[in-house]
């Protein structure tokens, strides 16, 4: 992988720009640490220095230097190598007592050179001065040990900058690498599906990060669109297919009806089995729209709490007269059903019971008992459709969703195989799950949703 290739992805920028800021925020806690820390030791050493020139000045007895010049001498005979600095001198400038040859007129504590004190070298002094009887007592201490830790300090904050970028870089290139090939494997996979390999899918390294569950979102995304693809090329088929027949028909009908109007013979007939033709095509297009605009969610603006008890009653109501007229019987288990409700449309809800119910009476021999449902479990709701007819073979239970699909290959049977497609498209719309069940004889269609939360 190319190194600029590398610094244009997202892993590596953010790798070098948290250890920027890892080593910014470690700089300013260095800075603070620093100077808190040089603030405590001048403290220490203003209140050392201070104590040690309050013992030497108490030594002074009126009139007599010499205690003052012996407590000195004890001083600097007792002092840590050249850490502390005396000096007592009198206002001619003799020096009486002490290691440094200057006497820098100041009052109070401050921070000289030796090199204003006589001494070698730049070594930086904390010292305080004041006169004792006209004679002039300067107390200093070294702050070579504050410097001293101050550049330890600086050290080691530049090895671990420098170790800290070099880490941030590396582990950048690292995890760009790593990213970037799973990335590329992405692109590769949405090539192959581009160039017609509907059939491939992102690989998962089951890590769980946030690249996996985009690969689990684009490999759903995928089967969505394979089964789209798959349902359209089937469509195609079956609209094909099914418009054959009623078009060959129809071409028939009007070849009829323009020879019988050249022999001056009446066509009434002919038009009215054409219009029947046409109005079966416009039927099939129709419920196809139909079900595009289902799925495409427009009728979810006119949602409402829907008691399905209520509704499936009505539904036994209009449509059991008709099932006795196909010497069959349609009930519903008002015993068990209890309160029901789902947020959805209403006008969708009865069509979508109502297809089940004719789908159930028109491939039902008489004597079918065709029952209707409902029934909690847990916090769930269940509405059954159920006959004891010849049933569904277990092979075509996800068949007969498909939009055209028919059990009856020959196509010879009455309707255009879409009822069940729109039940579909009605449940989806409404989070409802649909499945088809063996009722041991016949059919048992199944739809469960969530309740409501103010019903669990």
């Amino acid at each position: 992988m190319h190194l600029a290739r590398l610094q244009r992805s997202t892993p590596f920028r953010l790798a070098v720009a948290y250890g920027l800021l890892f080593v910014t925020s470690s700089l300013l806690v260095y800075l603070v640490t620093y100077l808190l820390l040089r603030a405590e030791i001048y403290s220490t050493l203003d209140n050392s220095v201070t104590e040690t020139y309050s013992v030497i000045q108490s030594s002074y007895a009126p009139g007599d230097i010499e205690d003052v010049v012996q407590s000195m001498n004890s001083f600097s005979r007792l002092k840590n190598g050249d850490r502390r600095i005396f000096y007592l001198g009198s206002a001619a400038g003799k020096r009486l007592a002490g290691d440094i040859a200057k006497f820098v007129p100041a009052t109070g504590l401050q921070t000289i050179t030796g090199e204003r004190l006589g001494l070698p070298g730049n070594e930086r002094f904390r010292v305080k001065t004041g006169t004792i009887d006209g004679n002039n007592l300067l107390v200093g201490e070294s702050l070579e040990a504050t410097e001293d830790l101050g550049q330890i300090i600086l050290a080691n904050f530049a090895w671990m900058s420098v170790f800290t970028t070099l880490l941030a870089v590396f582990a950048g290139l690292f995890l760009a690498r790593r990213a970037q090939t799973r990335i590329d494997a992405i692109a590769e996979t949405m090539t192959e599906i581009s160039d017609g390999n509907m059939s491939r899918r992102v690989r998962l390294t089951g890590s769980g990060d946030d690249i996996d569950l985009i690969a689990t979102q684009i490999n759903s995304a995928l089967d969505r669109l394979s089964d789209l693809i798959e349902s359209m090329r089937q469509v195609s088929a079956d609209i094909a297919h099914d418009l054959k027949t009623p078009l060959n028909r129809l071409k028939l009908i009007l070849e009829e009806a323009s020879l019988r109007e050249e022999n001056n013979e009446s066509v009434g007939e002919q038009l009215r089995d054409a219009l029947a033709e046409s109005d079966q095509i416009n039927a099939t297009f129709q419920a196809l729209l139909r079900i595009s605009q289902i799925e495409a969610g427009t009728r979810k603006t006119r949602f409402a709490s829907v008691d399905l008890n209520q509704l499936l009653r009505t539904v036994v109501e209009i449509f059991g007269d008709v099932a006795e007229d196909n010497a069959q019987t349609l009930s519903f288990d008002a015993a068990s059903s209890p309160d029901c409700f789902i947020e959805g449309d209403k006008e969708l809800l009865m069509q979508l019971f109502v297809n089940l119910v004719e789908n159930a009476m028109n491939h039902c021999p008489a004597g079918t008992a065709i029952r209707l449902s409902l029934r909690h479990t847990g916090n769930h709701c269940l509405a059954t459709v159920a006959d004891n007819g010849p049933g569904i073979p277990a092979d075509e239970h996800e068949k007969v969703f498909r939009r055209l699909y028919r059990l009856d290959k020959s196509r010879n049977s009455p309707g255009h195989g879409l009822g069940l497609s729109m039940v579909k498209a009605i449940a989806d719309l409404h989070g409802m799950a649909i499945g088809i069940e063996d009722n041991h004889p016949g059919a048992r269609f199944v739809l469960s949703w969530e309740r409501p939360a103010e019903q669990n």
